[in-house]
């Protein structure tokens, strides 16, 4: 499929979503419709590792177009955009941003959706929202459950903007990268990742969310479901214990 705004590259076990809008990734209603549109595509890909987003430019994204936010559009514009979510929601890999330049916003809210952010030290984040009426849906639901409850009263309510170490000092941020090595540095980082089962890969964010925000006593017997009923039925599982006693490096199926 062509598209306008974004790019998708699929390869190596990696799916590839580059923000393309100059100048600086305003998330429209047609982009959106786009990056939908290849999360939809990425669905299903055999062995697929991981996602990534990432942007050209200097801005990963300053938000959606808030041309677009008026009460005709409104509607179909939180349609489209929360869209996406859900369609990360669906997705069962691991998904990373490499957020090099602002992101605020939409933008910010699509980054810190991702399980992992891999931020430039000149990239900001925040949710400016409040400074012009309204607030961030998505990052209501995601902040107070991914920091503490007062940095994300802070972020919704003020409206400032964060620096990437202050991201990261409340933990919405894994890493940060020098501005001149970035690129390096997140390739060398994402194959951590990605040197491993994509089976594995996928049960292990499944066992995550399983636990996540619930008490051991109901989360534990549905990870290990997963772990005993699933993850050992994998051709994997047992090849990469094999490899450990063996001392060898193990090979992947991917089933």
């Amino acid at each position: 499929m062509d598209f306008k705004n974004i790019s998708l590259d699929i390869k190596g076990g990696v799916a590839r979503l580059v923000l393309k809008r100059a100048p600086v990734n305003v998330l429209n209603i047609e982009m959106m419709k786009e990056i939908n549109a290849a999360l939809e595509q990425v669905q299903g890909t055999p062995g697929l590792r991981a996602l990534v987003f990432s942007a050209e430019g200097k801005f990963f994204s300053a938000g959606v177009d808030v041309a677009e936010h008026t009460r005709e559009k409104v509607r179909e514009m939180i349609a489209v955009f929360h869209g996406i979510f859900g369609n990360l929601n669906r997705l069962n890999v691991p998904t990373v941003a490499f957020v090099q330049g602002p992101a605020l916003g939409g933008g910010c809210e699509l980054a810190l959706y991702c399980d992992i952010v891999l931020a430039s030290e000149k990239a900001k984040f925040g949710q400016p929202e409040i400074k012009v009426g309204v607030f961030p849906p998505i990052a209501a639901f995601l902040l107070p459950n991914t920091t503490s409850l007062k940095a994300a009263a802070e972020m919704l309510l003020t409206g400032d903007t964060y620096t990437a170490a202050d991201m990261k000092a409340m933990g919405l941020v894994n890493r940060v990268f020098p501005e001149s090595s970035f690129a390096a540095d997140c390739e060398s980082f994402l194959e951590k990742i990605t040197a491993n089962s994509s089976v594995v890969l996928e049960l292990s964010k499944k066992a995550m969310l399983a636990g996540h925000g619930r008490p051991y006593h109901s989360a534990m017997p549905d990870i290990e479901k997963l772990y005993l009923e699933k993850l050992m039925a994998t051709q994997d599982a047992n090849e990469g214990l094999s490899a450990f006693m063996e001392k060898r490096k193990p090979v992947w199926k991917d089933k």
